[in-house]
């Protein structure tokens, strides 16, 4: 009898928790039903407005930089988990400020894609493998307003009210909030960030029109981070679109490219560590190694750093010189705080990446809260200098160049050596410069007559080792033709 008490007991407990559930399932279906999303496998629109740049300010707090969107076609298949999107974008800036590859001449086209567990880029015939960009394309694509029902009802959500929450296989966590008309107002997200840790993406949708029986928004607006980040005008949607997205070989075999580095010698204890699209610089000192740049994201980073413990086994990573706080060189930053390296950056991003290494990391615990260690950091004006009484190395403010105002370069006297992030980048071989040339690229040259830095060769944290007759040749102003240093390789 006791166990036919408890029975009923536990039953009549579960019957308020089942009851909920079917609740919270039919007012999905009613927004579902509202949508036109019962029969939806796909959709594709057109659509034209404004982006900023996520991640890419001038400065630490300011707003993202502005292009403007020429044309945008967004294509999701919703059975197979994919999606591709094709941008047309323009200047929008002027002059040029902040990073998101400006200033922009006519007209620049992007193709980004994702499908399954594999996120890439297109550029010219090549597709060029983009797993830090994974996450955040898997959520866009659950994130559109029928993609949104879509995964509340195969991820368990609940509706309470306007709101239905659930987290996505990848644990992100997803908030949809329902307007009277049963549409899909609001959807907000929490990304993983390899800088800020936690970053928050909201999403909304206004203006609803009908197309073909499917309800669809005119207008998307987005911010990322508390900044906005899209501003869209929808001109077009076909529901049941054919969307078919075949990952490329290629990408489908490339395994982790950020595990990947290449090391050149290019001097007695100074290393360039490249094998993909950002690099660092490793300085050996008389009792400690010096790291520029801690680019992306852990994995790259981390690579780096065990490169360079087996280089230099014997000897401690002192320190991690930061070039400019945009999200791409600062990515890795978490990481080597993790590992115990002081950070030293710019005064003005101090504060800005101080509250970065203590921020909580907590849809996916990163390399530095799995630590449980505090971050450094150590800021610059206009210079410093590190010595050990045989090698110096210089840390020196580039002024006056928009594309971040906190812009640092590495310079070693005796070796004659620069290493700085996207004031410089060379162009590939046998390209023609741009006229006019970068304002970008003249700010460096600039800098470099100030501070009376003579340069022979150049480390770009983007690119390959060039002379500095390859950065005169890019702005149009000579000088002598300097041959590089020809790098021993590992």
């Amino acid at each position: 009898m006791r166990h036919i008490v408890a029975s009923l007991a536990a039953l009549a407990l579960l019957v308020p928790f089942i009851a909920h559930a079917q609740d919270s399932k039919a007012g999905i279906e009613a927004v579902a039903k509202a949508l036109g999303e019962p029969g939806l496998k796909s959709i594709e629109y057109n659509a034209s407005g404004v982006l900023f740049q996520a991640g890419q300010s001038q400065a630490p707090g300011q707003a993202w930089p502005r292009f403007n969107i020429k044309s945008l076609t967004r294509s999701v298949n919703y059975e197979t988990a994919s999606g591709r999107e094709d941008w047309v974008r323009t200047q929008a800036n002027d002059p040029p400020r902040g990073g998101g590859v400006q200033p922009i001449r006519g007209e620049q086209r992007q193709l980004f894609l994702v499908s399954g567990e594999h996120a890439w880029n297109v550029m010219g015939d090549a597709a060029i493998p983009a797993p830090i960009a994974l996450i955040e394309r898997q959520a866009q694509l659950w994130i559109t307003p029928h993609g949104v029902i879509k995964a509340a009802l195969a991820n368990n959500a609940t509706k309470q009210g306007p709101t239905i929450a659930f987290t996505l296989p990848n644990r992100v966590p997803v908030k949809a909030t329902i307007n009277a008309q049963n549409l899909v107002e609001r959807v907000e997200i929490v990304l993983p960030s390899p800088v800020v840790g936690d970053w928050p993406v909201e999403v909304t949708y206004a203006e609803y029109r009908d197309f073909g029986g499917v309800k669809f928004p005119a207008r998307i607006r987005q911010s990322t981070g508390g900044f906005p980040s899209l501003d869209l005008t929808v001109t077009d949607a076909r529901p049941n679109a054919a969307v078919e997205i075949a990952v490329p070989d290629p990408v489908r075999q490339a395994g982790n490219p950020y595990a990947r580095v290449a090391t050149q010698m290019v001097a007695d204890g100074v290393w360039y560590l490249t094998g993909g699209t950002h690099h660092s610089v490793l300085i050996e000192m008389k009792d400690h190694l010096i790291l520029a740049e801690a680019p992306l994201n852990d994995e790259r980073t981390l690579a780096v750093i065990a490169e360079a413990r087996t280089l230099v086994p014997s000897k401690p990573i002192r320190y991690v010189v930061n070039s400019h706080h945009h999200f791409d060189h600062s990515g890795g930053l978490r990481a080597a705080a993790g590992e115990g390296i002081t950070v030293i950056t710019h005064e003005v991003n101090r504060a800005y990446f101080e509250r970065n290494l203590a921020a909580p990391a907590t849809i996916r615990p990163d390399h530095l809260a799995k630590s449980g260690k505090k971050g450094v950091v150590e800021g610059v004006k206009d210079k410093r200098v590190l010595t050990d009484g045989t090698r110096t190395v210089e840390i020196h403010h580039i002024a006056g160049v928009l594309h971040d105002d906190g812009l640092l370069m590495v310079y070693l006297p005796k070796e004659k050596l620069l290493v700085q992030a996207d004031t410089f980048t060379p162009l590939p071989a046998g390209t023609a410069p741009p006229m006019p040339p970068s304002p970008f690229n003249v700010g460096l040259a600039d800098n470099l007559t100030r501070l009376g830095l003579a340069v022979d060769n150049h480390l770009p944290l983007h690119g390959r080792m060039v002379p500095m007759a390859e950065l005169n040749r890019q702005i149009g102003r000579g000088g002598p033709d300097m041959a590089p240093t020809p790098p021993a390789t590992r």
